[in-house]
């Protein structure tokens, strides 16, 4: 493999550096695997290339949906050449709200020990590298990402300056706390239909407009972001209504009463958004790219707080959609 510039080398660096400060609003923790090929650099064996295959269990960390730090060790599979490899990475995503596959970039750094038989000029028996990468990531289901990448690595070494090898990563990763407008949890949400019949006079007869707005409270239980059944006819309306006019968009608001931290609030309140979101798509087919969601806690309350009614009332996600239809004569 061909070499690096040093202004290539401290470019890495400087990203890694970047991503990891950059990092701040909590998202969730998530476990993982890996399966890496690698391609060694020919410089560093006698005889030509190396390539090797190696497993890796992952520990990582999701902020503000579109950063994340990775920590990861694995070992070779099928051979003991290469072994003890330790990552950590820094991985931020281009498009966090996106529902298909996302672009992302990862930086990092990269340890993993070799054969000091294998590895001619590295007597110490390990080798410490840094990392860029592009790839691909999607969500599978609420909880199950797949990420795909390339990666070169850079051999941090003045004997081996220029000393470069490759990977190809594919990973499998399980989120303990969804993230963001991912969740699909199960939900019944309730809708009422308001019709408003107006009519435009005009010297010649026009035909008749009215215009329709379909309106959506559900109200949850406490500390629930479980929809109840009694709400599911309102829910098929707002369905209907979406799929009859291609050109409308729902945006859907949740909210809870002040029992709680702020914190656990904001994160109860997009549980629920994300709940009648998941039951439109799952029990009405609508497309969820259609749909969009935002919590706000108990930051907007519409009744008292300090009674049990008033809290009832609070525990909400609302949503209100308009359209015009033309009556025959």
């Amino acid at each position: 493999m061909g070499k690096l510039s040093t202004a290539g080398i401290a470019g890495a660096a400087f990203l890694a550096s970047t991503l990891i400060v950059n990092v701040n609003a909590s998202e969730g923790l998530y476990l993982g695997g890996s399966v890496s090929g690698y391609y060694l650099d020919s410089r560093r064996f006698e005889g030509g290339d190396e390539e090797k295959t190696v497993a890796s269990v992952n520990l990582g960390y999701r902020f503000a949906n579109n950063w994340a730090l990775e920590a990861g060790v694995g070992t070779e599979i099928g051979g003991n050449d290469v072994s003890e490899i330790i990552r950590l990475d820094a991985i931020y995503w281009f498009d966090e709200n996106s529902k298909g596959w996302t672009p992302y970039v990862v930086a990092g750094l990269a340890n993993y020990h070799l054969d000091n038989e294998l590895d001619l000029n590295n007597r110490e028996g390990f080798t410490t590298q840094v990392a860029l990468g592009l790839g691909l990531s999607k969500m599978l289901d609420p909880q199950w990402e797949f990420r795909s990448d390339v990666r070169i690595l850079h051999k941090m070494r003045h004997d081996q300056d220029g000393t470069n090898d490759g990977a190809l990563n594919l990973a499998l990763n399980y989120y303990f706390n969804p993230p963001k407008r991912v969740a699909l949890a199960a939900v019944e949400p309730v809708a009422a239909v308001i019709v408003a019949p107006a009519t435009t006079p005009e010297p010649k007869a026009e035909p008749e407009v009215r215009t329709i707005t379909v309106r959506l409270n559900v109200e949850f239980e406490f500390d629930k972001a479980i929809v109840r059944a009694i709400y599911g006819d309102e829910l098929q309306a707002i369905a209907n209504a979406m799929k009859a006019h291609d050109d409308i968009e729902l945006v859907l608001e949740g909210h809870t009463d002040a029992i709680g931290s702020d914190e656990y609030n904001k994160g109860l309140s997009e549980r629920r958004v994300v709940a009648v979101e998941a039951k439109l798509a799952e029990m009405y087919g609508l497309d969820p790219a259609r749909v969009s969601t935002v919590g706000y806690g108990e930051a907007r309350p519409i009744a008292d707080n300090s009674s049990k009614e008033g809290r009832a009332r609070n525990r909400r996600v609302i949503g209100e959609l308009s359209y015009s239809e033309v009556l025959g004569d």
